[in-house]
């Protein structure tokens, strides 16, 4: 910062130092072109005498007249020739001594200006930058307990104040990044955390003492059961993660294809729960992962098949713009729809029952879609309930 205000200060001292320098040549310039003709007036009139047109000239003498009796042939005299030389060398001694003075008092001028102008230049430059210094302040004091903190700076609108207003706006994002960060690692924790202690339940109490065959078998399917939910709660959690990273490889993907494939392989599982799922596939071709792909397509309709009523409908729709998948069900509150895209977040409390997902469909939906340049939307359908999920593409797709 020291030497920021130092080059500042170079700066902004070296042009006013200029600009001094510059106006008082200017104004001894200016002075002296038209001194002489100011002071022989002045003189000339203090010192009455005829006017003489300069050059001065000798008369000639007559060659009858005595030297006593000598008269100019123009008619001037000795004394009015005097006079004149008289008021030229005052005129020149006034303008010399005149222009000394001039030019000392602007050299000491210029001196004191100059320190001035250095102390003014140092001082403007710190109010400068001190909006920069709060700024820096701030972010070396911040850290993950007090992200909340803002600079808040109290400033005319200005560029300095764009920019303050900008890192504020930032540290909230970064907030927000860390808070949903922390979130999702404690889910995560939870959620895997949970399974283990089913397990060891069902180990230390199920079999306890000498269990029968029948309640052997009962403890192991539980076993398994719960071993199936948490091996599906890991390929999430990576396929969230492998998402999150980006894409490794590109090609054309037709996704009007995958829907149709996604809604028949699917089918069982929506007839078991009496949901009725149509498709109306307009071509569509992306250029990305084809498993990522298949994977967005495939959560939008399992959660759409998952969370719906009996005798509910699913319409997939895929066109130039996306995929859309539209389902009936519970009323979903708009206000919460935004958060469900959030890992480990569901429209109602978790009850641990067998086949319940762990939270994760549509966060993975979110992440490939980001993971392609696309963008995930969700929109309470209100009359009727259900949810409607949206996935635009880029028009580069």
């Amino acid at each position: 910062m020291r030497s920021e205000r130092a080059r500042l200060t170079a700066l902004y001292g070296g042009m006013l130092l200029l600009a001094g320098a510059l106006l008082t040549g200017l104004v001894y310039f200016l002075v002296r072109q038209g001194l002489y003709s100011t002071i022989s007036t002045a003189v000339t009139t203090a010192v009455p005498a005829r006017r003489l047109n300069p050059p001065w000239r000798m008369p000639t003498p007559a060659p009858s007249a005595s030297p006593a009796r000598r008269m100019p042939a123009d008619g001037v005299t000795d004394n009015d020739i005097t006079q004149g030389l008289a008021v030229t060398k005052i005129s020149d001694v006034a303008e010399q001594a005149a222009l000394s003075r001039l030019l000392t008092v602007s050299v000491i001028v210029l001196f004191v200006y100059a320190a001035l102008s250095i102390l003014l230049a140092w001082w403007m430059a710190g109010r400068v930058l001190h909006p920069v210094a709060v700024i820096t302040g701030t972010a070396r004091r911040l850290s993950g307990e007090n992200l909340h903190e803002r600079i808040a700076l109290d400033a005319p609108p200005g560029e300095l104040k764009q920019l303050a207003d900008t890192f504020d706006e930032m540290l909230g994002r970064i907030e927000q990044l860390v808070s949903a960060q922390q979130r999702f690692a404690a889910n995560a924790a939870h959620e895997l955390r949970t399974p283990l202690a089913v397990q060891r339940a069902a180990a230390e109490i199920g079999l306890a003492g000498e269990p029968d065959a029948r309640q052997v078998a009962r403890i192991r399917t539980k076993l398994i059961s719960v071993a199936d939910d948490s091996e599906h709660l890991i390929e999430g959690l990576l396929l969230l993660a492998t998402s999150e990273r980006g894409l490794e490889r590109r090609e054309p993907i037709a996704l009007d294809v995958i829907a149709d494939a996604v809604a028949e392989g699917l089918a069982d599982r929506a007839a078991e729960r009496d949901v009725t799922v149509s498709v109306d596939a307009e071509p569509l071709t992306v250029l990305g992962d084809g498993v990522l792909l298949d994977r967005l397509v495939h959560n939008l309709v399992a959660n759409a098949v998952d969370y719906n009523v009996k005798g509910g409908r699913v319409e997939v729709r895929t066109g130039p713009e996306g995929v859309e998948v539209t389902n009936t069900g519970p009323v979903v509150p708009q206000e919460t729809v935004p958060h469900l895209f959030e890992p480990f977040r569901r429209l109602q409390e978790r009850t641990h029952a067998r086949g319940e997902g762990a939270g994760l469909g549509l966060s993975i939906v979110a992440a490939i879609a980001r993971a392609h340049g696309a963008l995930a939307t969700a929109e309470a359908n209100g009359k009727g309930g259900g949810l409607t999920v949206r996935v635009r593409f880029p028009p580069d797709r």
